[in-house]
Formats: C-alpha cells, sequence, structure tokens
C-alpha cells in the first residue's frame, strides 16, 4: 500500500450478488465512495452466480472484477474441512476462508487497483482504540445477524481498512426494503446457504465423493463399555442425538470423539455441559499481524465468549495454559463445546481475538 493510496475514497466491495452486498454498495456509493465490486468464484464454474453478481455491479453501475479461485480455496479451505471432520472434529470454513482466502485477495486486488478500503456485507462494526492504537472489530447492532464472530482471526493491516456499511443496520427486512426502492433486481433473493461450496447433498455426501469414507468402530460409554457399532466419526457431531443408528431405550447424545481408537463416546444430555473449556490456535487483534499467542495483559480477564456462532456470549474468564492454549472459566456451563468450532472472545460489544476448540 502505497503513501497515495492512504484514506482515499475507493473501495474494492466483495459483491456476491446477495442482497446484503448489494445494499452495502448502495450505502457506499451514497458516501461517495468509488466502489468495485469482486466476485469470487470458489469452484471456477459457478456460472449462475457470477451472473447475478455481474447483473446486480450492472444495476449498481459500478465496476465488475471476477476471480477464479478454485485452487486456493480447495487447498486452503475445503482440504481443511474434509480433513477437520476426519479427525474428529466439526470446521466451520468461514473462519479459514476469510483471512486465507476473502478478505486476502481483497486487500491484493484492492493494492492493484490503488483503493484503500475494504468493504463487505458482514454485519458487523469497526471501532479504533487509541490506547492500544488498533482498529477493532465489533458486534453488529442487529444482534440476531452478528457475524462478528466469523472475522476474529483477521489480522490488523486488515480490520484498519475494513468498512461494514450494515454494521447500525437493525433488521434484514430494512436492507430488502432498501435495495426494492433502488429496483435492484435481487431485493428478495433468498439468503446464502451455509457452505458456499456445497452445492447438493448434505456435508457427508460431499466427503464421500470426495473420498473421505467412514471407517465402522464402536459406540462407548463414559466407562468404556461398548455399546454398539458406528458407521465412522465423519458421521458425527458433539450434541448429536439422532441417526445415530442405533436404539438404547433413553435419549444418548455424542459427547466425545477418539480419532485415534476410532471411538465415539455417547452419554446423557448432561454430559455434554462444562465449565473450563480449552483453545488452540489462538488470534487475538492486538497481535502483529494475526500471529499466534495469548497476550500478557488478558491473561485472567473478564470475558464475555461464545463457544459457537449461534451461541450467545456468557460470561468467562481466560487463562493462558501449557503449550500455549488458552483457558476458558465459564461463570455457568456451556453445552456441546465442540472441538474444530472456535471460542470467540468480547470485552464487552468488542471482538478482541479467539481460537479452536479442542480437548485438553
Amino acid at each position: 500500500m502505497t503513501k497515495t493510496m492512504e484514506k482515499n475514497k475507493k473501495v474494492v466491495l466483495g459483491l456476491s450478488g446477495g442482497v446484503d452486498s448489494t445494499a452495502a454498495a448502495l450505502l457506499l456509493k451514497e458516501k461517495g465512495y468509488e466502489v468495485t465490486g469482486l466476485y469470487f468464484d470458489v469452484l471456477g464454474n459457478q456460472v449462475k452466480e457470477k451472473e447475478r453478481a455481474e447483473q446486480a455491479a450492472k444495476e449498481l453501475d459500478i465496476p465488475f472484477v471476477y476471480k477464479d479461485i478454485k485452487e486456493a480455496f480447495s487447498e486452503n479451505v475445503i482440504s481443511y474441512f474434509c480433513e477437520s471432520y476426519q479427525k474428529g472434529e466439526t470446521p466451520n470454513p468461514c473462519i479459514i476462508c476469510n483471512p486465507t482466502i476473502k478478505f486476502k485477495l481483497m486487500e491484493e486486488e484492492a493494492n492493484r487497483l490503488g483503493a484503500y478500503h475494504l468493504a463487505t456485507g458482514h454485519y458487523a462494526n469497526i471501532e479504533f482504540d487509541e490506547d492500544t492504537n488498533c482498529h477493532f472489530i465489533k458486534r453488529a447492532d442487529n444482534e440476531k445477524k452478528d457475524q462478528s464472530y466469523m472475522l476474529y482471526r483477521l489480522p490488523q493491516s486488515i480490520i484498519r481498512r475494513l468498512i461494514f456499511p450494515l454494521g447500525n443496520v437493525e433488521s434484514k427486512g430494512l436492507i430488502r426494503d432498501f435495495v426494492r426502492e433502488h429496483q435492484i433486481h435481487n431485493a428478495d433473493a433468498k439468503d446464502s446457504q451455509e457452505i458456499c461450496f456445497i452445492k447438493q447433498g448434505n456435508y457427508i455426501d460431499y466427503l464421500n465423493e470426495r473420498g473421505y469414507l467412514g471407517k465402522n468402530g464402536d459406540f462407548i460409554d463414559k466407562e468404556g463399555n461398548i455399546l454398539g457399532k458406528h458407521s465412522g466419526i465423519i458421521n458425527y457431531t458433539i450434541g448429536q442425538r439422532k441417526g445415530l443408528g442405533v436404539t438404547f431405550g433413553k435419549p444418548m447424545f455424542v459427547i466425545k470423539m477418539d480419532e485415534k481408537k476410532n471411538q465415539v463416546v455417547l452419554g446423557e444430555n448432561e454430559d455434554l455441559f462444562q465449565k473450563i473449556i480449552y483453545a488452540k490456535d489462538c488470534r487475538f487483534t492486538i497481535q502483529n499481524q494475526g500471529e499466534e499467542g495469548f497476550p500478557n495483559e488478558y491473561d485472567g480477564i473478564s470475558v464475555l465468549a461464545k463457544v459457537r456462532y449461534a451461541s450467545k456470549p456468557a460470561k468467562a474468564k481466560i487463562y493462558r495454559d501449557e503449550n500455549g492454549m488458552i483457558r476458558a472459566e465459564f461463570e455457568e456451563k456451556q453445552r456441546a463445546a465442540t472441538p474444530g468450532q472456535s471460542m470467540v472472545f468480547y470485552l464487552g460489544d468488542r471482538l478482541i481475538g479467539g481460537g479452536f476448540i479442542t480437548n485438553k
């Protein structure tokens, strides 16, 4: 990034063709920004999706850039997704995609075009803190739509250039009305699917098609007694009750998976609750360039923590643990903390960091 580019009014916007990114473009234009829409083709063959995004750019009267990123996406996101399930984890691919693919490529394209700002249709906010000289991501005003959880691994070099035009919008209905008023064709388009690269079937079908097959093993209880046979750990996730393929005369839940022994541990609902949860491979906003680690000033502080995207923030204290992990001690027990998912920390509404949940 050059000196002449700093703080100009040019912005590269991730344009999916959906209503959120379209509304973000409209809001940026109203504020006088020169917007370029950037579409990522994660599979290299998303013809209809590309056409929808290109049509939106045409109606918005902004330049449109198309990027085929299938190779980088496969190497960084799809491989991670498949291997996580093979290890008995439950991954969230957006958490990995955002720093390694999406925002990284947006930054590269912005630098190429001489644009300072980066923008998306995420529901989140940005604030600058003078004491730390850092920009922080904050939760959106719309609590139900807040997506800050997905962004905790972004480095400061990205965050300081970000604009989230939808951060203070209180409802999705207002967004649709706003786009409709501007006569853009996608005002009533459905929200995007949860996993953008799985077009048909479920994640198990997807894994099987890519050669990740479940290997039969034992269901066991907490004491190690064999309860039956499972069809492969890739088919299960922590907290699962239905679809086990075996009946036990009472509700039984997946409470743990052991990749090395190829065992799925079953228990009762109460066994899913715990007060102490660990996280590895942690990232914090005040660290340089998103490097791994745990800042000394956060050791022992009180935070609000989320153990999954849809969970409510809960009071906890976080500590540095051995092997570079974080230990979070919650005031109230949390249900079904799942290895592979992220545990994310807030000071008030400010996102400060997080890491991947792991068994001790």
